[in-house]
């Protein structure tokens, strides 16, 4: 008997350690929003090696390799909002596939671009250019996320009914660019995809207002999934599907979505978003209710789509 509560203890604490943790999080942030990361910005050097830390995470969490290049899937982004000498620049989605034999897949996602040197046309900043974005609640936070869930469900031992698609958009802040690459030249068919969940700044958590989670209005079994959800992180719903982030490609495709967001600040688009401002506790409280909402999710069949009226 002893043997056996010294063993349930043991498998009760490698479970937990696997949940998402404040520490991890931060880990992620402080490396793809450092300075030697100059912002990210799309075509860059530092933007192709904030790719390469996002599938080099993925390998080690033995993730399958899902696009068209192993990990990656290029494609050409265009700067539309300013003038540049070279507007059009090669970026990548980052792509790892949790193969559990399942039919249907679910996608979680993130983008990994940020606005660079401030020459990208949209940054809030008084006199952006040469100034580093470092972008750390947008959107390290929500690559940080994608990592941890991308940890959590390939280290948890469970065969769970669906597979999972993680990745990391590019050139997002030149117009959803790596999304809307990624639904017009799937690597998987569309419809095998039970829902995508996003996130897009997750780091600047306000206990007054809470995170918002978009999409509740993008399929009928939502409102049934949501029930029970527990947290000390504070939410509340939005119905809408469409917006401006990733997921609205995916919803343009009938899709249902999920959109996780802690809303706008002062440093948004600034080079003062920077990695000491992230609310590293509550971020792992907002993945901690993803978790939740995924699982509940599972134990369902394929999710219907319903358009936002």
């Amino acid at each position: 008997m002893k043997k056996y509560i010294i063993l349930l203890c043991f498998v009760c604490q490698n479970a937990f350690a696997q949940l998402p943790t404040p520490d991890h999080i931060s880990k992620h942030i402080y490396k793809l929003a450092s300075d030697k990361m100059q912002g990210r910005g799309t075509g860059s050097k530092e933007n192709k090696k904030a790719a390469k830390y996002v599938a080099k995470q993925f390998k080690q969490y033995g993730l399958q390799p899902k696009g068209t290049d192993g990990f990656y899937q290029p494609f050409t982004a265009k700067v539309r909002r300013v003038v540049v000498p070279d507007s059009l620049r090669e970026t990548n989605n980052v792509i790892g596939f949790l193969d559990n034999g399942a039919e249907n897949t679910i996608i979680i996602g993130a983008h990994f671009d940020h606005l660079g040197l401030g020459r990208q046309g949209s940054s809030k900043a008084e006199k952006p250019e040469g100034q580093i974005h470092n972008g750390a609640d947008d959107n390290a936070s929500g690559v940080a996320g994608l990592l941890e869930l991308a940890r959590y469900f390939s280290q948890n031992n469970v065969k769970e009914p669906y597979n999972f698609l993680f990745i990391a958009f590019g050139a997002e802040e030149l117009g959803l660019l790596g999304s809307r690459h990624f639904v017009n030249n799937p690597t998987l068919p569309l419809d095998k995809i039970n829902f995508m969940s996003n996130m897009d700044m997750i780091g600047r958590y306000d206990a007054s207002r809470g995170v918002g989670i978009g999409g509740f209005g993008t399929s009928e079994e939502w409102p049934d999934i949501f029930k029970g959800v527990k947290s000390e992180t504070k939410f509340f719903t939005d119905k809408a599907g469409s917006g401006g982030s990733d997921h609205g490609s995916f919803y343009a495709k009938k899709i249902p979505v999920l959109f996780f967001h802690t809303g706008g600040h002062d440093d948004y688009h600034k080079p003062t978003d920077d990695s000491e401002k992230i609310d590293y506790k509550a971020a792992a409280g907002i993945l901690g209710i993803q978790i939740q909402l995924i699982e509940n999710a599972m134990k369902l069949p394929k999710l219907k789509f319903t358009t936002v009226l």
